[in-house]
């Protein structure tokens, strides 16, 4: 039996989505063999994260600066917006390295099952992004689920008043499927065959 200590970094570690009881319990006991190597730089980079944390005012991302890395490069494309419904779908479509504007979180999908609202999730944000202006395409990269397009179809109609391309991601996308668990091969078919919102 482990100590009170081990046990509980054992469990916290099983709490990580991926991570099950066993898993953890591997990872715990080679972090404990490489103290140095291993459980030193993960306590030192968690403690950097945790001082550091914020979310992006401008996007909904999260990093440790605001605006995010994303938001204050200067060689992102102002006029493309792209939306999500969580950070990991915008980390998803990061890795694919294909769309070069900027992002918008909504923190989730409208769900009436759930209880989510649009006044629950970042949309009125969305709005006003665009009623700044500067905006010339956005693209709904919701997942393709039926939570994911009811949402697309809301926006699109909170935003048809406005003189901007409004496009989706193309279907091909496993039905029901979500973008943080597609390869990059997948995610770039998906944005270079992206197409309007009828």
């Amino acid at each position: 039996m482990a100590s009170p200590e081990i046990e509980a970094l054992t469990q916290a570690l099983a709490r990580i989505p991926g991570l099950g009881p066993r898993s953890a319990r591997r990872a715990v006991l080679h972090l404990l063999k490489k103290r140095e190597a291993g459980l030193a730089p993960l306590l030192s980079a968690l403690v950097a994260v945790e001082e550091r944390l914020e979310t992006c005012s401008t996007c909904g991302n999260i990093d440790t600066a605001n605006p995010c890395a994303i938001c204050a490069d200067p060689r992102r494309d102002p006029a493309a917006l792209c939306v999500v419904e969580e950070v990991a779908d915008l980390w998803a479509l990061e890795r694919s390295r294909l769309f070069p504007g900027r992002f918008h979180v909504l923190g989730g999908r409208l769900s009436a099952l759930e209880g989510i609202r649009p006044e629950d999730l970042a949309i009125d944000a969305l709005v006003r992004r665009i009623e700044q202006g500067g905006i010339d395409e956005i693209v709904l990269a919701m997942n393709a689920t039926l939570e994911g397009q009811t949402t697309a179809h809301y926006i699109a109609e909170r935003i048809e008043r406005f003189p901007v391309r409004v496009t989706q991601l193309a279907h091909g996308l496993p039905v029901g499927g979500e973008l943080d668990y597609l390869d990059e091969g997948t995610l770039a078919q998906a944005l270079r065959a992206r197409r309007p919102v009828v």
